[in-house]
């Protein structure tokens, strides 16, 4: 569900693929300013996304946290940017 605890993602690195622990999340594009609107996307019960705005490429990843990501920069930190 869509809320203050879902977590964010970016692919600032332009990475091929993003693998992360959730399969609900926010793509914010790249860092601000250079984002794209916050967009919720959920996998459903497929282990892959693309976003519309970036087209990268998620990847569920069990082995992950909610938080995590690989690469770890794609871990979007509000506060490191307000």
């Amino acid at each position: 569900m869509h809320g203050p605890a879902t977590p964010k993602f970016t692919n600032d690195a332009g990475a091929a693929e993003v693998r992360i622990g959730v399969k609900e999340f926010e793509c914010v594009g790249a860092n601000p300013p250079f984002d794209h609107p916050h967009i919720y996307l959920d996998m459903g019960r497929a282990p892959e996304i693309i976003c519309p705005y970036c087209s990268t490429l998620y990847k569920f990843d069990a082995s992950l946290k909610a938080g995590e990501a690989v690469p770890a920069t794609a871990v979007y930190l509000a506060r490191a940017h307000a």
